[in-house]
């Protein structure tokens, strides 16, 4: 293997312990291919190959182009951010909805589903950015998680009113995909997310959400007190209250025990209400008025620094929204496919005899373990799937080897050339 490769285009920190191997392969296409290219033998070789990928680029960019067109077009109908209009005749039926092709393109990027339990299990976790969050299910009639990239990361956070700084540990997702849609009877006058209307969809691209904050990924997301908020705010009241009680109520506080006294015949000395004696009632009610008022903003101020917490996390988390979305993801799938095929191929060609499936597949993982330090789960019947039908690939000897590289380039532009050919 030729160290050269690895010092010009680097290679990513050891994954930490406990973190799974995943689909996504986390460089870019091109350095894929230089990664391959550079541990070829000859020039020639080199040049063949970086034009094999090329080409199979293309056709990966073709096909997925048919792909983003038929996105498009279910999608039409519940985009809310449409600015064309629709004719008077009925578009033709796909046979696919739009979350089917949604879900097959996803799939295609390397997204993993989030599931219902890890989902229920962050929604019980502390925040990192110490606020409680709570969200209404009950408002979506579908409801779409999707990650790709997982790492752990550390944190300083601040403790103790800020005399202390601690780290803490957290799994973070690189990319997050959001799909809502809200429910046909959903009433908007009772949400604080008022702009969004009854059956509405909302599909939205994240990046670097910890999973133990993706409930700040929601709409209708409402924010509500920790029990260490509720005392820092419920102590200093507490207490300043006695204060206000033992000396700015004091007398208005004998006066009306006075009053009350009298009323229920407790006592037969009267009392009396003189201009003095108004003025220390009113006084005191004053101070109660003001006082409670004080307690009262000081619950808001803290609910608005929480609200403005969350909006700059998530102003800088998101990256796409609606249509934009399934174009950057069409592009990703576009890349993830072209990288699997590319190495299922690079790594057939450098073999002497025909490779197992299996034995393939560990090939790939151990060289991106050992060479580039990268723990992953190769999608190996994907990349597999795509050589064969291209034609290759093909079975010899129990196994699979790759076809010569000039042999490849001249199928792949055969195939290039059949996209335009009138279908009889």
């Amino acid at each position: 293997m030729n160290a050269a490769g690895s010092e010009d285009l680097g290679a990513p920190a050891v994954p930490a312990a406990g973190v799974r191997r995943l689909r996504f392969i986390p460089f870019r296409r091109q350095d894929i291919v230089e990664m391959c290219a550079r541990e070829l033998a000859s020039g020639d070789e080199c040049d063949d190959f970086r034009q094999f990928a090329r080409m199979l680029g293309q056709i990966f960019h073709f096909e997925f182009h048919q792909t983003l067109e038929a996105l498009k077009s279910t999608y039409a109908g519940i985009d809310p951010d449409a600015d064309t209009r629709r004719p008077d005749f009925e578009p033709a039926d796909s046979d696919e909805s739009f979350v089917e092709l949604l879900d097959g393109l996803l799939e295609a990027a390397n997204y993993e589903r989030i599931s219902e339990a890890e989902l229920n299990r962050a929604l019980t976790e502390s925040s990192l950015f110490k606020i409680r969050l709570q969200v209404d299910f009950d408002d979506f009639s579908e409801v779409s998680l999707f990650a790709r990239g997982e790492s752990r990361k550390t944190e300083t956070v601040a403790t103790w009113f800020g005399l202390r700084r601690r780290e803490i540990e957290f799994t973070n997702y690189e990319r997050v995909v959001v799909y809502l849609r809200l429910r046909d009877d959903f009433v908007r006058d009772k949400n604080d997310f008022a702009t969004c209307r009854a059956g509405a969809t909302l599909l939205k691209l994240f990046r670097n959400v910890p999973k133990a904050d993706l409930e700040m990924l929601f709409p209708n997301t409402q924010v509500r007190m920790r029990p260490t908020d509720k005392l820092l705010i419920g102590v200093p009241a507490v207490v300043s209250g006695g204060v206000v009680l033992t000396t700015k109520l004091g007398a208005s506080l004998v006066l009306l025990g006075s009053l009350i006294g009298y009323w229920l015949g407790v006592h037969d000395q009267p009392a009396e209400l003189n201009q003095a004696s108004l003025m220390i009632l009113a006084a005191g009610v004053a101070a109660l008025a003001g006082y409670l008022w004080k307690q009262f903003n000081n619950f808001k101020n803290r609910k608005l620094r929480f609200m403005q917490a969350l909006t700059q996390n998530l102003y800088f988390r998101n990256l796409d929204n609606n249509a934009g979305v399934f174009h950057r993801i069409v592009d990703d799938a576009e890349e993830e496919e072209t990288k699997e095929a590319v190495l299922a191929y690079y790594f057939l060609l450098q073999s002497p005899a025909p490779l197992a499936k299996a034995e393939l597949d560990a090939a790939i993982e151990n060289w991106f373990e050992s060479r580039w330090r990268t723990l992953i789960d190769f999608e190996i019947d994907d990349a597999l799937d795509k050589l064969v039908t291209f034609g290759l690939v093909e079975r010899a000897d129990g196994g699979l080897r790759a076809v010569p590289l000039g042999e490849a380039i001249r199928r792949l532009d055969r195939r290039w050339d059949d996209y335009f050919v009138a279908q009889t």
